[in-house]
This record gives C-alpha cells, structure tokens and sequence, in this order.
C-alpha cells in the first residue's frame, strides 16, 4: 500500500502558521512524524497560505533536509508545478487533475516532462460524479490522454471521489463499485488512490468510518491513499486487509515487521 502523509497542509492551523512565518522547524516536525510511521508519500500543500511558487519550493525544501521520502506536490496550478517539481529530488506524484481536457492538455506535458506520477479526480467540469457511470467515464477520459502524452498506466493514481457518508450515503456504494471497475483500465493497471478522511467529514466516528470504508476500498483494488498515517489503528486495518487480499505474506509479527 501506497501511503501518502496528509499532514503537510495549510489546512492545519499549525501549517499555515509555519508557512506565513517561514517557520521550517514545524515542517520538518511533521515531516519526521509522518516518516517514522512508514508514510512512502509526503503531501506538501500551501493551500491559501500563499500563491506564490517559492512558498511551495521553500515547503518541498524543508521536508527533504529531514527525509529523502518522495513529495506529492498538492497543487495543479501551472506556472507552480514548473518550479516546483524540479526542487523535488524523486519523481514526485502531482495532486492532482480532473477530466477537463483543458487541464489535462495543460499540465500533462509537465508531468511526462519530469518523469512524475499524477492523481486523476474522476470528476469533470460539471462536478462530482452522481453514479458508477459517470466515475468510470471520467476515469476513462483521464486514462485515454495520459496515453497520448506517454504517460504510463503505473504513473497515473485514479481517485473515485469520495463523499462524506453522513450528507451523501447513497454514494459509498458507487465509489465501491467504480474502484473495483477501475482495475481492468490496463494491465498494468493504473494505481488507485483516495483522499480517506473526505468519507468521515462530519460525522462522530470518524476514525471508525476511515478504517472500515479504507478497509472495504482494498478489497475493491485500492493501493494508494492519502490519509493521517499517525493513526496506527487505520494503518493496522491497512496491513491486515492487504494480507487478507492476499498482497502480503502472513507471519504472526507482520504488524511489528511493518515498524
């Protein structure tokens, strides 16, 4: 299992006072934590904080003077990526795109220029996806234009958009059945990838909701998500599931090996 630290973001108060004081020490804490619990991923976004590419540059630097973990740069703004990506010292994952062709046409080429991997939102300009159908068509769009680009399939994450179960339960059903679909794309496939806590926004039992949905998306070809890799418990079900599907070898200390 990809496992993609979520806790570089400017939506934490912490972070976005470190970014507006250029307070490094609070980047790389964050950094450190989120490599110590096995993150393979660490997400940098500056999200309002700041607009400005060097902002970002100075986030991605501060993470890699405590970790040589690759980057997912949490921004599609062009202009941004162009600077950003080259700070970066491992191919990074570029977080992320949807499937408006505009968009894929614009920054799709900075990707396969930089030999980087990119999350596709099976979403398009008219929203979030209400059904299976339009998850898989969108996917779809977003698959058939990295092709063109010669991106490979093992470069591109598609997310099926989750939605917080407690204002869109009719939903979890469908990311169900469109993450199961989004395996048969290619062989190899394409990873699978989700924003977790998006499931439990709300609702009272948010880290119970995070474990059994995340649990429920592996049996269904998940193999990336992005969450808080702190929570040993999530991260426990993670490696238990996995084992279970059968993408692990069972020993009695396969938690243990894992730390």
């Amino acid at each position: 299992m990809i496992l993609i630290g979520e806790r570089i973001n400017a939506g934490f108060k912490d972070i976005k006072e470190a970014i507006v004081n250029k307070d490094g020490d609070v980047i790389k804490k964050w950094a450190k934590i989120q490599a110590d619990a096995k993150a393979t991923y660490l997400d940098v976004n500056m999200g309002t904080a700041s607009k400005d590419p060097e902002t970002l540059c100075w986030m991605i630097e501060q993470v890699q003077s405590v970790t040589d973990l690759p980057i997912s740069i949490d921004n599609n703004k062009p202009d941004i990526l162009k600077e950003a990506i080259p700070v970066c010292k491992k191919p990074p994952i570029v977080n992320s795109t949807t499937a408006e062709m505009a968009k894929l046409d614009t920054l799709l080429p900075i990707v396969a220029d930089h030999d980087a991997s990119i999350i596709g939102l099976s979403m398009d300009e008219t929203g979030s996806p209400p059904n299976v159908e339009k998850r898989l068509e969108n996917a779809g769009k977003i698959f058939e234009k990295i092709l063109e680009y010669n991106i490979p399939p093992e470069h591109l994450f598609l997310d099926p958009i989750v939605m917080p179960l407690k204002y869109k339960q009719d939903q979890a059903s469908s990311i169900l059945e469109a993450t199961a679909q989004f395996r048969f794309f290619s062989d190899p496939p394409c990873h699978i990838v989700c924003g977790l806590s998006n499931v439990s926004i709300g609702a009272k039992h948010k880290q119970l909701l995070n474990r059994i949905f995340c649990t429920m998306l592996i049996a269904n070809g998940l193999d990336a998500v992005i969450l808080d890799v702190t929570d040993k418990e999530l991260v426990h079900a993670i490696l238990t599931a996995e084992l279970i599907m059968n993408k692990q070898i069972y020993a009695d200390s396969y938690i243990e090996a894992f730390e």
